[in-house]
């Protein structure tokens, strides 16, 4: 790789890799990526956003940027989540066209060849779709089956079948997506949302080089809930017909028992039946209460207008203008 002004802010082409404890698969992602951007860019800017890593990927991804100064990282103070990592290096990616990718290899460099190719053809959202899922256990090819199909029923938008986060997208996309500043951040959704001239481009996943996902399956039902509520109200609205359902219900029953005390005279009420009936709408009560307090902790959390995230230390990336205005600890 040769060396380019450490200074310029702008490039054909960068890449965004969020990363938390990727320490031994910055090396040979290097490897694999450097060849490629030489191919298929004439400029281009490598951003490795390090969110909160322990061990020691923000030094393995310094001594990069020493021997190439388009190696550069954004150090977060924290670890904020991988989304809010890549709305992170969006920020602060200048080139025409931006590729998000992971750092594991699981995401094959070799792939932004064939994205570039229809970027140029006048797409300015490429999503890499996969062609596979062997690399996910049979638990959660099942779980994310499920729950494309029921985002693609009550989303606001449709999701590409396959597509994740794997992709090229065009300046234009990318201001869209900075314009976007919600904390509860579910990105394919917010991607599928800002439409453009969009394009799959299919992939074989690879098997992870080192390490292992640090998405457990909490923090992917989670993420599912913040994708849901993040583009549906649906959740919302099912309660009204429920109450209307229930109301309905209960106005029959009640017919019901006064027709039958007027023929058959007063009855005495079983305990168990009663017991059972205030314990069933109890729970409905306290279930559609949850659902509202799940949309009310999202809107608090906005409302708090937070920044984002947190930058500790930046490696060869300029700072925003607006951070002129900001203390020096980098509120975004």
């Amino acid at each position: 790789m040769t060396r380019s002004d450490p200074g310029a802010t702008d490039a054909e082409l960068s890449v965004v890799a969020p990363v938390h404890n990727e320490s031994e698969n910055i090396g040979p992602l290097l490897e694999r990526l450097a060849p490629v951007l030489q191919r298929c860019a004439a400029s281009f800017e490598v951003i490795f956003v390090d969110d909160g890593s322990t061990d020691d990927t923000l030094e393995i991804v310094r001594a990069a940027h020493a021997r190439d100064p388009r190696i550069r990282a954004l150090s977060l103070s924290r670890n904020f989540g991988k989304e809010v990592a890549i709305a992170a290096g969006l920020d602060h990616a200048r080139g025409a066209a931006t590729v998000i990718m992971d750092a594991d290899l699981q995401h094959p460099p070799e792939a932004i060849e064939s994205f570039v190719a229809l970027w140029r053809q006048g797409y300015k959202n490429v999503f890499g779709q996969r062609t596979d899922r062997a690399a996910d256990s049979p638990l959660r090819r099942l779980l994310t089956q499920r729950f494309y199909s029921l985002f693609g029923s009550v989303g606001e938008t449709s999701l590409p079948e396959g597509a994740g986060d794997f992709r090229l997208l065009d300046a234009q996309a990318v201001a869209a997506l900075r314009a976007m500043r919600e904390h509860a951040r579910f990105s394919k959704g917010l991607y599928a949302w800002i439409g453009f001239k969009s394009i799959g481009a299919p992939f074989e996943v690879e098997a992870r080089a080192h390490g292992s996902s640090k998405f457990s399956y909490l923090k992917l039902t989670n993420f599912a809930l913040d994708g849901l509520m993040s583009f549906t109200t649906l959740p919302l609205k099912v309660w009204s017909y429920i109450g209307v359902a229930t109301s309905i219900f209960a106005l029959a029953m009640a017919t019901f028992f006064l027709t039958r005390t007027l023929i058959f005279g007063v009855d005495v009420p079983g305990y168990a039946s009663l017991i059972v009936s205030i314990t069933f709408f109890a729970g409905i009560q306290l279930l559609s209460l949850g659902v509202i307090g799940e949309y009310v902790g999202r809107i608090f959390a906005e409302v708090k207008r937070r920044p984002l995230y947190l930058i500790e230390e930046r490696i060869g990336v300029a700072p925003l203008p607006e951070d002129n205005r900001l203390p020096p600890s980098d509120w975004v």
